[in-house]
């Protein structure tokens, strides 16, 4: 049952915001959820994509900090989510509130983050900020986890379950908020965490959910549905009769080289079903990408001729910002279709009138071939149905016989979300948050420990007593390295090792290996290569596969061996191949500071500008680490790590570091002021502003910027510019 704005029984100012923002009533799972959210009791809400979740979060955190002082803090898994919530949580500003937003330096307590009421910011961050003993963190009084099914998630799943552990430990008052898609085991979340359990299918744009074959569609409410595809295959042939309808579509395929050829497919088909409007939107979109771009890759121009067409490719090898772009000109309805991976599915909140699974089977190493758990259909399914524009969503799943149909109809459509289990159970995972829980004093002998790892999901789905040699062998391996001392054989101490591990928010298998890296360094002329090598060792930093091709890696390996920091095992050691991936890691950072173009990168080494990104940010916080570690064990080569993290932030020569320092300029506009003779900062004072434009990739823009930067007015100057742009 809904409930009207006026019956909602929360503070006249915070309904007034609802009614601002078109808000009329709540749907059925949100009125459930009021009353026990006004109690400050602990929710878990396992409602469908797009059923309100959010809106209960934000609810519970205004209401009660309306009414208390105190702080809140919502965790999420992406930076890119982080940045959508802290735009609709910062709608309640006008209640007097300041929301803040952190995603980013792990080895900084962000004292600035002080000052805001409401706080967003990813995992990661969250405990960086406990392992930081900041004190503002015992103000919480409501913690809102999203996509808390991410427990399951053997990377990002200990860190969410170590943080809801210490604050129910630390603060028992805090109010507790879970967001979660339907999963199956909810009631054990909520067990877990003692609160209330908001279950249910509603959605406010119904869903059907279907299987394609023959140009037929079959509906789980009965109905059946025919498509004209005479001369078009089944996936192309959903697509235009959606855009036809004038829908929007979400195709999803398992990998990110069939985004790309399926988006490719499908450009004329939906550039045909494009009004002369849409069109000139697109041409504007293009425009505004392009302006001012200094590099443009092969990956680029692909998804330029897409976006012209209309439709665009979506997968993890893109940068941020190109997700961006695609995402929001979807959002604005400039685009009609994406063809994405299934991590579309699990990011922002992108709905679509028509969602379209055409691969419910993925490939593993391990396994072959083999299908997509339930819940991943589910996620994806769930993305139908746009509010306020469509009365229902459609999810329609492409089968290729009809043993393949009735398995999906019967597997997929009608099956169950999978349960879902605690990963805090690896020795990765139990070393890294174990010794962060001894550095914070949060635990300080054994007896302590076992108390801690008995309040999280993992023991509560498992019997403590039997994980204790899991929790033995972790505490082993960081006593025997250093990391943590043994006091009168029972209180435990973290030493300085382990205190500079856990706050740096690395393995501490990564520091063993930062730290006998530095030792060695000690002995040798280290290269810039040398420094990379040692922290693309490490567990932290994943590294690329060998393909078949690239035997130039192993002709690398013996080029330098004596070279390296992390000596190479023997050859015939299962590890070579191993040690070979991380060299091949090594040496696309290595290209990148060399300044190899990044379309050169992208093709030698068969990867995206997301996937470049993904790899300098984690190099470059290995080498702060580093770094951190050469203060302790090898003071000699601060300088040249220093410099490297600089070089491998903005991927250029050490010659360009001072102009690089500039906003907006990087390392192509930079390298390009180089070469016209500008060295530095200090030798463009006093340059003409029209000199300055005229130079390539500068443009009037960032010729601007940079007078602005040196301090320099550009009156006069910008009139002169005009003139000569002009003529």
């Amino acid at each position: 049952m809904q409930m009207k704005l006026e019956e909602i029984p929360l503070n006249k100012e915070i309904i007034e915001i609802l009614r601002d923002h078109e808000i009329s009533e709540l749907y059925p799972p949100q009125a459930e959820a009021i009353p026990h959210m006004i109690d400050k009791k602990n929710l878990v809400l396992s409602i469908p994509t797009a059923s309100g979740k959010s809106l209960v979060a934000y609810l519970a955190i205004v209401n009660r900090l309306i009414h208390e002082s105190g702080k809140a803090l919502y965790v999420v898994p992406l930076k890119a989510l982080a940045r959508e919530k802290y735009e609709e949580l910062k709608l309640f500003e006008k209640l007097g509130f300041k929301v803040g937003i952190s995603t980013g330096d792990l080895d900084d307590s962000d004292p600035r983050l002080s000052r805001f009421d409401i706080i967003v910011c990813t995992s990661e961050k969250a405990d960086s900020l406990l392992r930081h003993k900041v004190n503002w963190m015992n103000k919480i009084k409501v913690l809102v986890i999203d996509e808390i099914h991410l427990i399951h998630d053997p990377s990002r799943g200990p860190t969410l379950e170590v943080i809801i552990s210490h604050f129910k430990t630390l603060n028992p008052e805090t109010q507790i908020i879970a967001l979660s898609a339907t999963i199956k085991n909810a009631t054990e979340l909520s067990i877990w965490l003692d609160g209330k359990l908001i279950s249910s299918d509603w959605r406010p744009v119904p869903l059907r959910e279907g299987v394609y074959l023959k140009n037929e569609i079959k509906y789980d409410d009965g109905k059946t549905e025919i498509i004209d595809s005479t001369e078009r295959k089944a996936l192309e042939a959903i697509v235009e009769d959606s855009i036809k309808k004038g829908g929007q579509v979400l195709v999803f395929v398992n990998t990110r080289r069939s985004t790309v050829s399926v988006a490719n497919r499908l450009a004329n088909i939906i550039e045909d079903n494009l009004s002369k409007e849409e069109k000139n939107n697109i041409e504007k979109l293009l425009s505004s990408i392009k302006r001012n771009l200094p590099e443009t890759t092969s990956v680029d121009k692909k998804l330029y001729y897409c976006l012209g067409k209309g439709v665009s490719f979506h997968n993890a090898g893109l940068s941020s910002n190109q997700r961006r772009t695609v995402e929001q000109s979807f959002k604005n309805r400039i685009i009609k279709c994406i063809v994405a991976t299934p991590t579309l599915a699990a990011g922002i909140n992108i709905p679509a009138q028509r969602v379209i699974i055409r691969d419910l089977w993925r490939y593993d190493p391990n396994f072959g071939m083999h299908p997509i758990p339930i819940f991943e259909y589910k996620q994806q399914a769930g993305r139908a149905g746009r509010p306020r524009y469509d009365k229902y969503g459609e999810a329609i799943a492409i089968a290729k016989n009809e043993q393949q149909k009735e398995e999906i109809y019967e597997n997929y459509i009608m099956g169950e979300n999978e349960p879902i289990f605690s990963k805090l159970g690896s020795q990765a995972a139990l070393r890294m948050h174990l010794l962060a829980a001894i550095a914070t004093n949060f635990v300080e002998d054994m007896q302590g420990i076992y108390n801690f790892i008995d309040s999280t999901f993992y023991a509560y789905q498992s019997d403590t007593s039997a994980l204790k040699s899991d929790i033995d062998e972790a505490v082993d391996f960081l006593t025997k390295n250093g990391f943590v001392e043994k006091i009168n054989n029972d209180k435990l101490m973290s030493t300085l090792l382990g205190n500079r591990t856990s706050s740096l928010y690395i393995d501490p298998l990564s520091a063993l290996l930062l730290k006998k890296a530095l030792e060695k360094s000690c002995n040798i002329d280290p290269s810039p290569l040398s420094f990379i090598q040692a922290v693309c060792s490490t567990p932290d930093v994943r590294s690329l596969y060998l393909r078949s091709g690239d035997t130039w890696v192993e002709e690398k390996a013996e080029r330098y061996r004596g070279k390296f920091l992390i000596d190479p095992p023997e050859v015939s050691n299962e590890e070579y191949e191993w040690f070979l991936s991380d060299l091949k890691t090594a040496s696309l950072v290595e290209d990148w500071i060399e300044e190899i173009l990044e379309d050169r990168i992208i093709t030698k080494y068969n990867v995206g500008p997301g996937d470049i990104h993904n790899i300098v940010e984690m190099v470059q916080w290995l080498l702060h680490a580093s770094r951190e570690f050469a203060r302790m064990y090898n003071f000699d080569c601060l300088a040249d790590i220093s410099d490297l993290i600089l070089r491998v932030q903005y991927g250029c020569k050490k010659e360009l570091l001072n102009l690089v320092s500039l906003k907006n300029i990087g390392r192509v506009r930079a390298r390009a002021l180089f070469n016209e003779g500008f060295k530095t900062i200090n030798e463009l004072r006093g340059i003409p502003l029209q000199r300055l434009a005229q130079i390539k990739t500068i443009g009037e823009s960032v010729a601007k910027s940079i007078k602005s930067q040196i301090g320099e007015s550009i009156k006069g100057e910008d009139k002169e510019l005009s003139e000569f742009v002009k003529n």
